[in-house]
């Protein structure tokens, strides 16, 4: 019988190039919408805007720009290169 050897994947970055993401959150917090570009790595959203930061920060992206939208509408622009 033969037997087929099965690797291990492979740790490292599955991506090249650069990825965006427009996080919009309330001033108290509030995730509102997550956009980013097709193949962006991420991880699932929270509810809560700190903890989605925390995460995308962990993960190797920079914020570049942070904009008021409105009084309570901020737009966090994050750059992974």
């Amino acid at each position: 019988m033969r037997r087929i050897r099965q690797t291990a994947p492979m740790i490292g970055q599955a991506w090249t190039g650069r990825h965006v993401i427009l996080l919009h959150c309330t001033s108290d917090n509030q995730l509102l919408h997550l956009y980013k570009s097709y193949h962006a790595p991420i991880e699932p959203p929270r509810d809560n805007c700190a903890e989605t930061l925390s995460q995308l920060l962990s993960i190797g992206y920079r914020i570049q720009a942070i904009t008021a939208l409105s009084p309570n509408h901020l737009q966090y622009f994050l750059v992974l290169e």
